[in-house]
């Protein structure tokens, strides 16, 4: 295999356990049509560059199973919307606008946003269709959206943060993600935060659902 292709075939591992968490070589070699030997070899160079680990979780029956995961070192092969630059700038606002100027900053970005969604979000029509629009927003902005329907209402992740680095400097980023999110679907919809990528998780993740 040439090494252009090789490192094509690495990539798609990790976008797997980038969407789909921890995984054993079995499966992701399912859900890439190859054979386990071949994963086993990329996870291998992997682990080599230190992008992935591996841990073995015990079962009920049977030997125990190697699961592997993305190491942190990995978000730097995704999307980060410019990370040192926006860390700079955010730092240089701070320091000459101080905690009530961040705010004001922070308050003209969700207005802005705010408008935005609003013109492709239809805030009249049924909830599905409003998650549906949110999501394919996101997506595009680069945040490897999905959703997916549950009981009583729908499921909203975001597999990667694009801004993940500014939000870690600047915690008002993620508080206006989620009050966003509530007037973009509507008063009639409750949201909550179920996952939080800067708390430790893999992702964030959002329950949505019709208010009684």
């Amino acid at each position: 295999m040439a090494l252009e292709s090789r490192e094509r075939a690495r990539d798609r591992v990790l976008l797997q356990l980038k969407l789909r968490g921890p995984q054993s070589a079995a499966q992701l070699a399912r859900r890439l049509a190859v054979t386990p030997m071949a994963i086993r070899q990329h996870l291998r160079t992997l682990a080599d560059e230190g992008l992935v680990d591996f841990e073995d979780e015990r079962r009920p029956v049977g030997r125990p199973a190697r699961v592997f995961r993305l190491r942190p070192e990995a978000s730097a092969r995704f999307p980060d919307a410019h990370a040192d630059l926006t860390l700079d700038l955010l730092g240089s606002m701070q320091e000459a606008f101080g905690e009530e100027g961040m705010e004001r900053l922070l308050a003209a970005r969700h207005r802005r946003q705010l408008a935005s969604y609003r013109s492709r979000v239809p805030r009249d029509a049924p909830i599905e269709k409003r998650v549906r629009a949110l999501a394919a927003l996101r997506r595009d902005e680069g945040y490897m959206a999905e959703w997916s329907r549950t009981q009583p209402g729908f499921l909203l992740v975001e597999n990667h943060c694009p801004i993940c680095a500014a939000a870690s400097a600047c915690q008002g980023l993620c508080r206006d993600e989620l009050a966003l999110f509530r007037e973009v679907l509507g008063e009639d919809v409750h949201v909550e935060r179920e996952e939080h990528l800067l708390s430790g998780a893999r992702r964030c993740a959002y329950r949505i659902a019709p208010r009684e």
